[in-house]
């Protein structure tokens, strides 16, 4: 934890020295691909940072604030909403509401996770990038089961991977989903949850 602490205060140190760099160009009337270098570099040391949080988040225990009623297909929305401007087009099925025994924000942290690794992984057509559809269903089992289908098929796990900022987030999704009594599994090109609906 120290280590990563550390970590963080040298690249805030890296972007307050590349942000005080950028202003000074920026008066100096320099050419705008100097400017756009520093903003890209910025941006990294941004991701790095938020990437070392995740790894920290992904390291310590889940501890759930768990409450009954909570509206899994309004978090799921909720969640989604958040990705209309990303070029993909989220289609939310079912009617009801399905409610069940959640941490509402950790459910809402993984559920956002999931719907950013969706659109990374969603299938290309001619027309460019496809449709993600999410839907969610209440199975006989007293669980509900959520998936996100569009995506194209991939050669690792990625719940397992860590192979990226993406990645990182969607191995800390399926630790919060497991930690709920859930699993989360990539199968048939599509993300597939199941969360149990009654406190376990």
């Amino acid at each position: 934890m120290q280590i990563v602490h550390d970590l963080k205060n040298q690249l805030n140190g890296l972007k307050l020295y590349a942000t005080f760099l950028r202003r000074r160009i920026e008066k100096s009337e320099r050419p705008a691909d100097e400017q756009e270098t520093i903003g890209k570099l910025i941006n990294g040391l941004d991701r790095t940072a938020d990437d070392l949080s995740t790894i920290v988040r992904y390291g310590q225990p889940v501890e759930l604030k768990k409450q009954a009623g909570v509206e899994v297909d309004k978090v799921l929305r909720g969640a989604c909403a958040g990705f209309a401007e990303s070029g993909a087009q989220i289609v939310m099925e079912g009617s009801g509401s399905i409610q069940g025994y959640f941490d509402h924000f950790k459910l809402a942290d993984a559920f956002k996770w999931l719907c950013a690794g969706a659109i990374k992984h969603r299938q290309q057509n001619e027309e460019g990038a496809g449709e993600i559809t999410v839907t969610a269903k209440p199975e006989d089992s007293g669980r509900v089961l959520v998936e996100w289908s569009g995506l194209r098929q991939l050669d690792h796990d990625p719940f397992r991977s860590f192979s990226g900022s993406d990645e990182i987030k969607l191995a800390l999704a399926a630790k919060i989903i497991e930690a709920h009594g859930g699993s989360a599994k990539f199968i048939d090109r599509k993300f597939a949850v199941e969360l149990p609906l009654s406190e376990s």
